[in-house]
């Protein structure tokens, strides 16, 4: 159990880390971004784009769900059981696994658009913000939110830190393509 405030810091922290990720990859050449480690790995952009991909969907449902929500003075966040093991399963490791993503969610060997996908990305992360300091006044446990798997519910407060989790272990990814190249 965690103080709803102090997760909802912690989130707010690690999206405006995000931000300024997504600025510094903005002065990245094409080829930079672009580049990949072998024919199946991503490159930089399509780790942006696969982050942007699920943006399209959990920035819609997390409003949607909060503005059908009543105000809520709740005090702490006690996180579900399969939420909180999709969201820790998220969190960025040393030794990360890879794993395997939707096909709609896989952006790999797309045509993009290097200032597109970033700002994008940085225009999602603001939204991100704004829902942050609007959930401060709505209950991150009684709301609950559909997921990308069909039938499965997340309570607020896992969903948030699912999907920004995600972004994390993306966000590194791309940073090690980086350092790959240098």
């Amino acid at each position: 159990m965690i103080k709803s405030d102090e997760l909802i810091e912690e989130l707010e922290i690690l999206v405006k880390q995000h931000i300024l990720y997504a600025t510094e990859f903005l002065k990245l050449s094409e080829n930079e971004l672009q580049y990949r480690n072998n024919d199946k790995s991503w490159s930089i952009l399509e780790c942006i784009e696969h982050l942007n991909l699920y943006g399209n969907f959990y920035l819609t449902e997390i409003e949607k769900r909060m503005k059908s929500s009543k105000k809520n003075q709740e005090t702490y966040f006690k996180s579900g059981w399969l939420g909180n093991k999709f969201a820790l399963d998220m969190l960025p490791k040393d030794d990360m696994k890879v794993m395997s993503t939707f096909k709609s969610k896989n952006p790999i060997h797309s045509t993009l658009n290097r200032e597109k996908v970033l700002l994008d990305f940085i225009k999602q992360q603001k939204e991100m913000l704004i829902l942050l300091k609007l959930a401060k006044g709505k209950s991150l446990n009684k709301i609950k939110t559909s997921i990308t798997l069909p039938i499965l519910k997340f309570r607020l407060g896992d969903t948030f830190r699912f999907v920004i989790y995600h972004n994390e272990r993306h966000l590194k990814q791309a940073k090690n393509i980086l350092n790959n190249l240098v």
